[in-house]
């Protein structure tokens, strides 16, 4: 970790280098591509702060931001969807024939696009540990090398979300 210049210019940028006091920011929040790149990059930042800055995540600074799939536009409104359903309602709001965009990554959306779902009032997920859970447990079964139980775990909990294709009327 310490050869990784990501992480150092990570840490530094936050400077936490030292602990907590000198943090730069009052929250962490991680932005990745809601696809398979995107989680596996979430989840080693997520494992970086569990690892090396545990109270990072104990006092609550680490979010995770909810990146919209879909924007569903007409001529008056643009409403950014963040799954299949709310793609769904709003194609049912707008009415006859609205534009609909899948969004493959952050990359394709514009800075002024991003500044619409980004601010004080954007979806995210705080970063928690449950009261009880052992953070080195945590990881060793989710980074670990105990990749049959890991894999029958992401088998049995897989939750999969097919885009719906609207037939024509």
């Amino acid at each position: 970790m310490y050869e990784n210049e990501e992480f150092n210019l990570l840490q530094h940028a936050l400077n936490i280098e030292e602990g907590l006091e000198g943090l730069r920011f009052n929250n962490v929040v991680i932005a990745t591509d809601a696809d398979v790149d995107g989680m596996h990059i979430r989840l080693l930042l997520m494992t970086f702060f569990l690892q090396f800055f545990p109270d990072l995540v104990k006092h609550e600074k680490v979010y995770v931001l909810e990146t919209p799939l879909f924007r569903v536009r007409n001529k008056q409104e643009t409403i950014y969807c963040f799954s299949e359903q709310e793609k769904q309602e709003a194609m049912k709001k707008l009415g006859s024939k609205p534009e609909v965009t899948r969004f493959k990554g952050l990359g394709e959306i514009s800075p002024d696009e991003f500044a619409q779902f980004i601010g004080t009032d954007m979806r995210k997920q705080l970063m928690r540990v449950e009261e009880g859970d052992h953070i080195q447990q945590l990881l060793e079964y989710y980074m670990g090398k105990n990749t049959p139980d890991r894999q029958e775990f992401i088998i049995e909990n897989l939750k999969i979300e097919l885009d719906i294709v609207a037939e024509a009327v």
